[in-house]
């Protein structure tokens, strides 16, 4: 009989394999890709990933293996396959070739991910942040010192030191396109309006994924116009050889729907974790009894709470819009309290009911979650 070391060792062998053979997937990943783009087609199949997971569903039942295993595995082989064949893309457009980009604040988590998106098509990125560089960039800063030459300046700083900084680049005019990436848009309306015054080529976006974000695929950007048609064009082109849907929308429009989109979903998460920790059961005790529905929610609150408090702290505070949405929640679950309180069973199915009415027309199909 072997040992359990000798097992240890032959799943150790097999591991690597495994690891091998996604390696070789990868590559045929790339020259898929570059076939796609020779011939003009787009990077993403959804019939084609269809049949890849159906193929691999099918060949687990012969096996004797979960059928859920195998749709996992796949879908987590073909993000990263979109992701390659995406990135791929981008680079070998070489949009940025010939061209420059200041990115004030750049230093910070979604500056860097500017950085990083904007050097693979090419630009010659520079940083400037007080605090932060990123390790093979030209770094300064303070972006006053600097000579606004370049094509394009981002602008990724918090909400309240943005305002400032659009105020300043309003005075200086520089030649380039001159974007933000903030969360909210109200807080900035007298800066954008003072650069579109000033004659600079300005628009204003708001990526809605985070730093982590490697497939763009299913992601959002909403591409804020404030009355400079081509300076939105220009902005819209930057993530043209992606998989990125932008979305267009005014100003005005941005910040109340942002209230819902992320207001109300932190404010739920905070919500919920707050909660727990008020309760005083321990969190070991929590965890080894926790259902589906909580490890999914608590995985999600966990994200929240580790993110940025200041920046969390602005999307609610600086909207206009955010405590509209929060007495909303506190009059939704004060609703649920009295419901359960008065045992009224019917009441409780309602909003069941109706919730479930609503995320079926959002999703557009019926919901299998538990």
């Amino acid at each position: 009989m072997p040992s359990l070391d000798d097992l240890r060792n032959e799943l150790a062998a097999l591991d690597a394999e495994l690891i091998e053979l996604v390696a070789r997937r990868r590559d045929l990943v790339r020259e898929a890709g570059r076939l796609k783009e020779a011939e003009g087609r787009a990077v993403r199949d959804f019939d084609q990933e269809r049949r890849v997971i159906e193929r691999a569903r099918a060949k687990a039942e012969t096996l004797g293996l979960s059928t859920s295993l195998a749709d996992a595995l796949l879908k987590l082989l073909i993000g990263d396959a979109l992701a390659a064949q995406e990135k791929q893309r981008v680079r070998r457009s070489g949009a940025g070739s010939g061209k420059s980009v200041l990115i004030i604040g750049g230093g910070g988590r979604m500056g860097r991910w500017f950085a990083h998106f904007l050097a693979s098509q090419d630009y010659r990125v520079v940083i400037a942040d007080p605090e932060h560089g990123i390790e093979g960039l030209e770094c300064h800063t303070d972006w006053h010192d600097l000579e606004l030459n370049q094509d394009v300046i981002v602008v990724a700083t918090p909400l309240r030191v943005a305002a400032k900084v659009m105020m300043d680049l309003a005075a200086r005019r520089p030649k380039g396109l001159v974007f933000d990436i903030g969360s909210l848009k109200g807080p900035l309306k007298a800066s954008l309006q003072a650069l579109v015054e000033a004659g600079v080529k300005v628009t204003s976006i708001h990526p809605m994924f985070g730093p982590d974000t490697d497939l763009l695929s299913g992601r959002h950007v909403i591409l804020v116009d404030v009355g400079d048609s081509r300076a939105a064009n220009e902005a819209r082109a930057l993530f043209a050889s992606t998989m990125v849907d932008v979305v267009p929308m005014s100003l005005e429009d941005h910040d109340r729907l942002i209230a819902t989109i992320l207001g109300l979903s932190h404010a739920t998460n905070i919500v919920f974790f707050a909660a727990l920790s008020a309760s005083g059961e321990p969190a070991s005790r929590l965890a080894g009894m926790s259902s589906t529905t909580f490890e999914q929610q608590l995985s999600v609150a966990e994200k929240v709470s580790s993110e940025n408090p200041s920046l969390y702290f602005e999307i609610q505070h600086l909207n206009p819009y955010g405590v509209e949405v929060l007495d909303r929640l506190q009059a939704v679950v004060a609703h649920l309290a009295d419901t359960v309180r008065r045992g009224d069973e019917e009441a409780f199915a309602e909003m069941m009911r109706a919730g479930n009415e609503y995320l079926r027309s959002v999703r557009g199909s019926p919901s299998s979650r538990t």
